[in-house]
């Protein structure tokens, strides 16, 4: 009852109780559709923003198991096996048995794949540094300290 209350008053006061304009989901969407739309005009080739995630972290790290590949990603289990199927037809990641555990496959970039990473590691900075670039330094630091707090 209480809410329907504050709604209807709200309404009175000429402001809905709901503004799209003022959600966090909202604005999120708009900053990641501005952030990709970047990488797709500089990344410099035609890869997905998941694809680069899986290259990076393959060059950062080195071989790893495509489930530990889908957590440091943040990628579940469908959409990692997706993109590292997709890599491997591009010949940039392939696959092998792990030697510590035989029943485990490995992901790990392929010669060609690891110097996609490092020739693409450049834009991918630039590209950060773009869809910053309306803040300042200390607005940069903030910002990304309160966004990994909200992981």
């Amino acid at each position: 009852m209480a809410k329907s209350v504050t709604a209807k008053k709200s309404l009175k006061q000429g402001k809905p109780p709901y503004v799209l304009d003022e959600q966090v989901g909202f604005i999120l969407r708009q900053v990641w559709q501005r952030h990709s739309s970047i990488f797709s005009r500089d990344i410099g080739t035609n890869l997905t923003p998941t694809q680069w995630a899986a290259l990076s972290k393959l060059a950062e790290t080195g071989p790893c198991s495509q489930n530990q590949l889908g957590r440091l990603t943040a990628m579940d289990v469908a959409t990692i096996k997706g993109v590292i199927d997709r890599l491997t037809v591009r010949g940039l990641t392939e696959t092998s048995q792990d030697p510590e555990d035989g029943r485990r496959l490995l992901v790990s970039l392929t010669r060609a794949g690891q110097q996609l990473a490092e020739k693409l590691a450049p834009n991918a900075i630039a590209i950060t540094r773009e869809t910053l670039a309306p803040l300042d330094a200390k607005e940069r630091e903030l910002l990304m300290g309160l966004l990994n707090k909200l992981r």
